[in-house]
């Protein structure tokens, strides 16, 4: 299996996984977040931060467009502006507004894997770790994992919320 193969397949588990998570989700929870700890995010800010977890960083891997304040190529960026604080992040203003979202990142990052395709094994590095080249094939599919991670915690959110969820709704079965 190739890298191309390697990403689409991995790519498509996590995203119809996620949709499936996010067609559970109630608008009147958006505002929901774990009572304890801190710098959490809502329900609302994880489905927007899903929404951009994965396409939208493929296409800084593949095309240098972050998308963050400041110039990654500098180095001018700072900690919180690729690292916010929970509570400044945006929120999904409904569950169809972030399917909608999930949808497009999932297209963007077909196109970004395309665009990359003959590529894959040059060393490319992310504006958080500068000095950490790996191959960016390597770096898109640790995006799946970002993906991936942030799906697991709407499953825990949707669990506290007492949503009947279990292993085959994380894993896009049920």
């Amino acid at each position: 299996m190739n890298w191309n193969e390697l990403l689409e397949s991995e790519m498509e588990t996590a995203y119809r996984a996620t949709e499936g998570l996010m067609r559970r989700v109630d608008d009147g929870a958006l505002g929901w977040k774990p009572a304890q700890g801190a710098n959490w995010m809502t329900t609302g800010q994880l489905l927007k931060h899903l929404t951009e977890s994965c396409g939208a960083l493929f296409r800084g891997f593949v095309t240098g467009d972050w998308g963050f304040p400041g110039d990654p190529e500098t180095g001018e960026m700072s900690q919180e502006a690729m690292f916010p604080p929970a509570e400044s992040l945006p929120s999904a203003g409904s569950v169809a507004e972030a399917r909608a979202a999930l949808a497009a990142d999932r297209e963007l990052a077909h196109r970004m894997i395309a665009q990359g395709a003959d590529r894959m094994d040059e060393p490319t590095s992310a504006p958080w770790a500068p000095d950490a080249p790996l191959p960016l094939g390597q770096q898109l599919l640790a995006m799946v994992n970002h993906l991936n991670h942030h799906k697991g915690q709407l499953f825990y959110y949707l669990k506290l919320q007492g949503e009947p969820v279990n292993t085959l709704h994380l894993y896009g079965m049920a």
